[in-house]
């Protein structure tokens, strides 16, 4: 993947953002009628199962319009058709994750600092994340922020695709691809009235 094939925004669907199920499913339609195309599915806590039924729901809500990223575990990745699965530090490591969806899905990992940055660059994965670049309110217990200075250092040190995460809105989004990162992850930004506030982005990022 090169970075003409990530878009600019990655919104992220956090089932825990969401106070039921239809609202999640919701969102999904309104993220592919705003223009979006890359969204990736995370339920930290949900069961195997409830998870495999509201990815299926997600597939089939999605149609074609938008490529679909199960967050961790790249065995849902599979049983629900997803386009890749996206990794974090404690999860399955990318070379297991890539053994499991094969050479054609897309592979993603999350990184914190300079040295996962570069040790993620000698994976397989398509893409990288860096984050937090700023304060946020979706992990429980989230690594140091680290500053659209983060963001630069991170972009030295790859030539993949460079996903920014954490903290980012309407507000800050262009600081942040000026810094060097080809996409930015946005989770609570997009929450409230999903459409107008992904055409926003998109309008904002050109």
């Amino acid at each position: 993947m090169n970075s003409k094939l990530l878009p600019k925004l990655y919104p992220i669907l956090d089932v825990s953002c969401f106070s039921d199920t239809q609202r999640l499913f919701d969102a999904a339609k309104e993220l592919a009628e705003a223009g979006v195309t890359f969204i990736q599915y995370r339920n930290k806590f949900g069961d195997p199962l409830a998870m495999l039924t509201q990815a299926r729901e997600l597939k089939s809500t999605i149609a074609s319009r938008a490529k679909l990223i199960m967050n961790d575990r790249a065995d849902l990745c599979l049983a629900a058709d997803f386009d890749g699965v996206h990794v974090g530090q404690d999860d399955l490591s990318p070379a297991s994750a890539r053994r499991i969806i094969g050479p054609r899905r897309c592979l993603g990992v999350s990184t914190h600092n300079p040295e996962q940055v570069a040790e993620a660059d000698q994976t397989s994965a398509d893409y990288i994340a860096i984050g937090p670049v700023f304060a946020t309110a979706s992990k429980t217990n989230p690594d140091p922020v680290i500053g659209i200075a983060g963001v630069r250092r991170a972009r030295e040190l790859t030539r993949k695709p460079l996903v920014a995460i954490g903290g980012i809105t309407r507000q800050n989004c262009r600081s942040v691809i000026e810094a060097g990162a080809d996409s930015i992850a946005v989770i609570s930004d997009l929450v409230r009235d999903p459409r107008k506030s992904a055409e926003d982005f998109l309008h904002i990022l050109g």
